[in-house]
């Protein structure tokens, strides 16, 4: 029976099996070996593309709907919502059902293989306090791969799945993965006894790489567009503060498709009537106008990337599409301060996995990172002063969690 290892993630997706006794991920789209974990529905063409594909429709300013991050929203009440998605109506569930299906059929083709059963990767922890939260999205998530016609399904924790395919360990020292995807930071104590690898200890947050996206666009962008800024009453004398709730869900990926209401336009229309700086709100109407969301979110991923680099102290987020030369500029030493709250949160949950298998940091001899979002300069910080004597592995931070579930599903 063959079996496909599938890493459905917050951000970016693979997926893997054994081929001559090594792991080997699918290519899921031309020459890559990852995909953007996103969905267009072409409003035009009435067809639902994914990955690139679907990025690309939404920069070509495509008319459709784009959605991305939806890993974030399993478990929640809005994942069985019927809603009317560009041309038909579909819950959350069945679009990720239809992005699973695209890729049992991309591996498929490439493998020759018939492929009705998956072991997937979840996070530790889908959301960190609400333990009926959490189990309901693995049932989410389970009933997903049953719609797209996967006869069963397993789990594995993802850093699990990362600790079976990364590199040697010293005798006698212990492995820790630090896995930080785009919705959740998790961690894996292992050691390896001969060619066996055991886990010692698991653990998660719900804070990953949309989280630190929102915050510096919360931060950095939407004060842009009119965060903080004054508006006079609509009746009688005085001002307030425009309200946070539309800034805070322009800057949050999954929640982007659902901000272009009739109300938020209406307010927005009003903020520029009534504003202090009217200015600011005139780009908060294009914004919403124009449905540029999702492209302030892919600039502010970028510019998070572009500052991330070892040689760059300032960088700039480009809102071009809102306003000739709008940029948001902001220093290395700003991200940091906006993202501190995350990485404390990562460092506590990093503590609570040692504690939880009464382990010094001492004893760790090697720190795995994993996920695009545990090379950020901030996640290695933490990290280095954590472990300073571990050694840093950084070579398969992208396709170690597919790579260890195509191990698994081959045992």
């Amino acid at each position: 029976m063959a079996i496909l290892g599938i890493d459905f993630g917050t951000s970016n997706t693979a997926a893997g099996v054994m081929v001559a006794g090594r792991p080997h991920l699918i290519e899921v789209e031309p020459g890559k070996k990852t995909l953007p974990t996103s969905v267009f529905f072409d409003y035009d063409r009435k067809v639902t593309t994914y990955g690139s594909v679907a990025n690309a429709a939404l920069i070509d300013g495509r008319e459709g709907r784009f959605m991305r991050a939806l890993k974030s929203v399993l478990g929640t009440p809005l994942m069985r919502e019927k809603r009317h998605i560009a041309y038909e109506r579909l819950t959350l569930i069945e679009v990720v059902a239809r992005f699973l299906r695209m890729l049992r059929e991309r591996a498929e083709a490439e493998t020759g293989q018939t492929y009705d059963v998956a072991l997937s990767g979840r996070p530790v922890r889908f959301h960190s306090t609400d333990a009926a939260r959490n189990a309901q999205a693995e049932v989410d998530l389970r009933e997903a791969y049953l719609i797209a016609g996967y006869r069963d399904v397993s789990f594995m924790y993802e850093p699990e799945a990362a600790a079976l395919a990364s590199g040697p360990l010293d005798k006698g020292a212990l492995g820790l993965i630090v896995d930080i995807g785009g919705g959740t930071s998790d961690f894996s104590l292992f050691e390896r006894d001969g060619g066996t690898t055991r886990i010692i200890a698991s653990h998660g947050v719900r804070v990953g790489g949309t989280d630190f996206d929102r915050s510096i666009s919360i931060a950095e962008v939407m004060p842009l567009l009119g965060r903080g800024a004054e508006v006079r009453n609509t009746l009688g004398p005085g001002r307030h503060i425009a309200p946070n709730a539309i800034f805070n869900d322009l800057a949050t990926w999954q929640k982007i498709p659902f901000v272009y209401t009739a109300e938020y336009r209406r307010m927005a229309k009003d903020f520029v009537k009534l504003g202090i700086d009217p200015s600011l709100f005139v780009r908060l109407k294009t914004v919403l106008d124009m449905e540029l969301g999702h492209d302030i979110a892919f600039a502010v991923e970028a510019g998070k990337i572009q500052i991330n680099k070892p040689d760059v102290m300032q960088a700039g987020i480009d809102l071009r599409t809102i306003e000739a030369e709008l940029w948001a500029r902001f220093t290395k030493a700003a991200m940091s301060e906006v993202l501190a709250d995350h990485a404390a949160q990562i460092r506590i949950c990093a503590t609570e996995t040692l504690e939880m298998a009464n382990i010094a940091p001492n004893q760790i001899g090697k720190v795995v990172f994993v996920g695009g979002s545990s090379l950020l300069h901030v996640v290695e910080d933490v990290m280095i002063t954590m472990f300073p004597d571990a050694t840093l592995e950084r070579a398969e931070a992208f396709t170690a969690v597919a790579d260890g579930l195509a191990i698994a599903a081959a045992t």
